[in-house]
């Protein structure tokens, strides 16, 4: 086994999940992580854990969206509803053999299975906002993965490992780094009202009032690296380009134009991709409102690799999420999307309550 693998899971299950004698851990992934989830089991298993493994079957999502009926879309397993209402802590391991295995499928079928997620979805973030769940979700690099970054597997295990500070002699204590320094950012933005985002790409207002800004080192995401709210529902107007292509399940969609008025998407374009858009706008009442306003502060993530969970961390962008928000945050949002958009803001500001907060792609205050 590679050593980074097992630091990988000692960090993951005594870091960033915490898990204590007793506690339930589900994890959720495929075959092709095994090597990892059998690292994690162990770690799990020596600090005292109970262990519930879900492993999906490759292709099988690819067959419900495309033959399913409208009653199989529907249809919501009682078995993640269950974990996602009793368990202490819950492991989601992407690892992918195909990224682009749904692309032929029709939108407005992924639309509607992904509304039928909406309960679970709703449980998951009332519990963890409320302290009652651990959530966290990491990859294990693979061929697909590595070819979709345009990198060699050897190459793009560097990268997964280097980006969560795992070649380091004690990637813990640089996580807890990174936490006091995003803590001072949030302690700043605390109990501010109006940020006005300005650049080659957007022109964006909105309130933040009686929100919280909430860090990101290594709990929620690993790797990590951001700060994030949920933006006051009805106060985001203005228009926004987001430069680097999004990706929602396994198909591109590209140079997307969104406005907004008074807190919803009135108008939306792309060059590539405009039908999904479309579909996935319209999920449901809640898709069309923006859920979250991110900032990334990981710059030793230098490259866009195609998977928003390193490139939403990427230092010198922004990132804006439609559909569900965060409780914890503050959020009033409910919706069973919740779909990342990326903005390089290299030629960009932020300013808050009339400060300057955000040049050029970094902090300056």
């Amino acid at each position: 086994m590679d050593p980074r693998v097992e630091k990988l899971a000692q960090v993951l299950v005594n870091y960033s999940m915490d898990i204590q004698p007793g506690e339930v851990l589900g994890i959720n992934t495929n075959c092709l992580a095994s090597e990892l989830v059998r690292a994690v089991y162990k770690e799990a298993v020596l600090a005292g854990g109970h262990v519930v493994v879900s492993a999906d079957i490759l292709g099988l999502n690819e067959i419900l969206l495309k033959h399913g009926s409208d009653a199989q879309l529907d249809f919501v397993s009682p078995i993640p509803l269950l974990a996602a209402k009793e368990f202490d802590a819950i492991l989601s391991i992407m690892a992918f053999d195909n990224t682009r295995s749904l692309s032929n499928v029709d939108p407005a079928r992924q639309s509607r299975a992904r509304r039928s997620m909406a309960e679970f979805g709703k449980i998951m973030m009332e519990r963890r906002a409320a302290g009652e769940l651990k959530v966290c979700i990491t990859l294990y690099p693979t061929y697909a993965s590595a070819q979709e970054a345009d990198m060699s597997l050897t190459e793009y295990e560097d990268f997964v490992y280097g980006a969560g500070l795992l070649d380091q002699a004690d990637p813990v204590a640089l996580w807890k780094e990174e936490g006091e320094r995003q803590r001072r950012l949030i302690d700043w933005l605390a109990g501010k009202d109006q940020v006005m985002i300005k650049g080659s790409n957007v022109d964006l207002e909105m309130s933040i009032s009686g929100r919280t800004f909430l860090g990101a080192s290594g709990k929620i995401n690993f790797p990590d690296g951001e700060i994030f709210t949920s933006p006051v529902e009805d106060s985001v107007n203005g228009w926004i380009r987001f430069s680097y292509p999004a990706i929602y399940g396994g198909r591109e969609v590209e140079d997307i134009e969104l406005w907004f008025e008074n807190g919803r998407v009135v108008k939306e374009k792309a060059a590539k991709g405009q039908d999904i858009l479309t579909a996935l706008l319209g999920t449901d009442e809640g898709s069309r409102t923006l859920g979250e306003l991110g900032i990334g502060t990981n710059y030793g993530i230098q490259r866009f690799v195609k998977n928003m969970l390193f490139d939403e961390k990427l230092g010198g962008t922004i990132h804006l999420a439609l559909g569900r928000g965060f409780p914890e945050a503050g959020s009033q949002n409910q919706s069973s999307l919740h779909w990342d958009m990326l903005c390089d803001m290299a030629q960009s500001e932020i300013v808050v309550d009339g400060k300057v907060f955000y040049k050029d792609g970094k902090v300056v205050i």
